[in-house]
C-alpha cells in the first residue's frame, strides 16, 4: 500500500491529539483527584457513583439528623417522666404521712399545704416538648396535654367504659356540725358513715345524664337485665343527695346514684355485686362543659366529640399513635411515650380527693376548738347553755373522730393508687432506657456502615495522587515525544533524495 506524506501528516496529528487528550485527562484528575468527571468517561464507575452516593446521602440523614433528634426527643420524655416520678414520690410520702393516727394540727396543715401546691403540677410535665412540638400528645405535637387557662365554654361529650375492676369501696359520711353562734338550743345533727361502691368518671362538674329510657338506663349493662326493678337517680352534690334522704346518705339495693359535681356513680349492693362478678359492664358518655388550668384534655384519653361549637363539631378517636423515627434502613424507633400510659387521669382525681378529706379534718378539729372556747366563756356558764353546748361538742367530737379516721384510711389506701401510678411512670423510664439502649446500637451499626460506604465511594471515585503524577508524566513525555517526531516528519521532502 502507498503511503503519502498526507496520510502520514494526517496520522501523525491523530497521535499528537490524543496524547494531549491524556495529558489533559491526568491534569484534570490531578486537579479533582477523580477518575471521571463525566459519566460518558466510565458508565460502570458512573453508576456505582450514584448507587453508592445515594446511599450515603441516606446514612448521613441518620446519622446527622434522625438519630440525634431520636435522642433529643427521648431525652425530654425521660426527664419529664424523671420529674413526674419526684412529684408522685412526694404525694405519697404525704400519703405515708397522712395515714398515721398520730397527727398533729401541725401535720395536717403541712399535709394540706404540700397536696394544694402539688395538685397544680400534676400534669405540667405532661406539656413538655422537643422543638416546639409536644411529646405526650401522640400525633398532636402543636397541642398542649392540659388546659393551660381557665376555658368555661369548652363543652365535650365524653364516653368511658368501664369493667368490674372501676368499682371500689368509698366512705361516706353523713351530717356536718355547724358552730353555732349562741347556746339556745341543743344539737339535733346526726353523724353517721355509710359504706358504698363507686365508680368514678375522670371529670367532675358532669351535666345531667338522663333518666330511664334517656341516656342513663343505657348505662349499666348487666345479666339478669332486671331494669325495672333499678331505680337511677341524679343528684348535684353529696349535699343535695344527704338533704333528699333525710339527713343521711343511703342507697337502695338496687339503685343507682349519680353525684354530678364529682362525677361518680353510687351503687346499689346488688347492682354491685352483677358487676364484680362479671356480669355487667358500665359504658357511659356525659357531657362535660368548662374545664379548669391544669385539666388534662380528653381527646388524649377517650372516645369523644368537641361540641364547643356545635355547628362544626369535632370527633376524636382514641388510638395507638405512635411516633416512629427511621434511623436506620428498614429500622424505625418508636420514640414517643403517649400520656394515657403514664399520666393517668385519676392523679389528680386522687389528689384532690386527699385534699378534701384533710381539709374536712382540719375544719373538725377547729370546730371543736372553737365550741370547747364557747364553752369557757362566761356568758354560757348556766347549766342549761353548757348541756346545750356540750351536745354539739359531742357531735362535733365524733364528727371528727370520723374525719380522722377518714383521712387515715383514705391516705393507707391511695399508698396503693400511687404506688400504681409510680409503676407506670417507671415502665415507662425503664422504656426508654431500652429505646436509648437499641438506638445506641443502632447508632454504631449505621457509623461503621457510613464509613465502610464512604470508603468504598473513595474507592470507585477517587485516585491517589502518586497514580496520577505518574500516569501524567507518561502522558506529557509520550505528548512531547510525538512532537519531537512530528517534527522530524515534517522536515523530510521528496527534494532530500533528488
Amino acid at each position: 500500500m502507498r503511503i503519502t506524506n498526507n496520510m502520514i501528516t494526517s496520522n501523525t496529528k491523530n497521535n499528537i491529539n490524543s496524547n494531549k487528550g491524556y495529558v489533559d485527562k491526568y491534569n484534570t484528575q490531578m486537579t479533582t483527584q477523580k477518575k471521571i468527571t463525566r459519566a460518558s468517561e466510565d458508565p460502570v464507575v458512573a453508576i456505582r457513583s450514584l448507587r453508592l452516593g445515594t446511599n450515603l446521602s441516606h446514612i448521613n440523614q441518620w446519622v446527622d439528623n434522625n438519630i440525634p433528634d431520636a435522642y433529643a426527643w427521648l431525652d425530654v420524655t425521660e426527664t419529664a417522666l424523671t420529674n413526674m416520678k419526684t412529684l408522685l414520690t412526694d404525694v405519697r410520702t404525704q400519703c405515708v404521712n397522712g395515714s398515721t393516727d398520730t397527727l398533729t394540727e401541725e401535720d395536717r396543715n403541712t399535709i394540706l399545704k404540700s397536696l394544694t401546691a402539688l395538685r397544680d403540677q400534676v400534669y405540667t410535665e405532661g406539656n413538655a416538648d422537643y422543638a416546639g412540638r409536644t411529646v405526650f400528645t401522640g400525633y398532636r405535637t402543636s397541642s398542649d396535654l392540659t388546659f393551660t387557662a381557665d376555658d368555661p365554654e369548652a363543652t365535650y361529650s365524653i364516653t368511658q367504659k368501664f369493667d368490674y375492676t372501676a368499682i371500689e369501696e368509698h366512705r361516706y359520711y353523713s351530717g356536718t356540725v355547724e358552730v353555732p353562734t349562741d347556746a339556745g338550743s341543743e344539737c339535733t345533727t346526726e353523724i353517721g358513715v355509710s359504706y358504698y361502691d363507686r365508680v368514678r368518671l375522670a371529670y367532675g362538674g358532669i351535666e345531667p345524664l338522663g333518666g330511664p329510657g334517656e341516656g342513663f338506663g343505657g348505662v349499666f349493662h348487666y345479666q339478669p337485665d332486671d331494669r325495672a326493678a333499678t331505680t337511677f337517680t341524679t343528684f348535684e352534690s353529696e349535699e343535695a343527695w344527704e338533704q333528699a334522704r333525710g339527713g343521711m346518705k343511703t342507697v337502695g339495693d338496687n339503685e343507682i346514684l349519680f353525684l354530678q359535681d364529682s362525677g361518680e356513680f353510687v351503687l346499689g349492693r346488688n347492682i354491685s355485686e352483677c358487676i364484680k362478678t362479671g356480669h355487667g359492664s358500665i359504658d357511659v358518655t356525659y357531657t362535660k362543659q368548662g374545664f379548669e388550668p391544669g385539666e388534662v384534655r380528653p381527646e388524649y384519653y377517650y372516645d369523644c366529640t368537641d361540641i364547643t361549637d356545635p355547628n362544626n363539631p369535632v370527633e376524636y378517636t382514641k388510638e395507638n399513635q405512635d411516633i416512629n423515627f427511621a434511623v436506620a434502613n428498614n429500622t424505625y424507633l418508636t420514640v414517643n411515650t403517649q400520656a394515657s400510659d403514664v399520666f393517668d387521669t385519676s392523679i389528680a382525681r386522687d389528689v384532690d380527693e386527699m385534699i378534701d378529706v384533710v381539709q374536712k379534718a382540719v375544719d373538725a378539729h377547729d370546730k371543736v376548738a372553737r365550741i370547747k372556747e364557747m364553752m369557757t366563756l362566761a356568758q354560757y356558764s348556766g347549766e342549761e347553755d353548757q348541756g346545750n353546748l356540750q351536745s354539739y361538742l359531742d357531735a362535733a367530737e365524733k364528727e371528727m373522730a370520723y374525719a380522722d379516721d377518714n383521712l387515715q384510711k383514705t391516705y393507707a389506701q391511695y399508698i396503693t393508687n400511687f404506688d400504681n401510678y409510680l409503676q407506670d411512670v417507671n415502665i415507662a423510664i425503664t422504656n426508654i432506657g431500652s429505646m436509648e439502649d437499641r438506638l445506641q446500637l443502632t447508632q454504631t451499626r449505621v457509623e461503621n456502615q457510613q464509613m465502610t460506604v464512604e470508603e468504598l465511594k473513595s474507592q470507585n471515585e477517587d485516585r491517589d495522587i502518586s497514580d496520577i503524577i505518574i500516569d501524567f508524566y507518561a502522558a506529557y513525555n509520550a505528548y512531547t515525544s510525538s512532537l519531537t517526531a512530528a517534527g522530524q516528519v515534517g522536515r523530510t521532502t521528496l527534494l532530500d533524495y533528488l
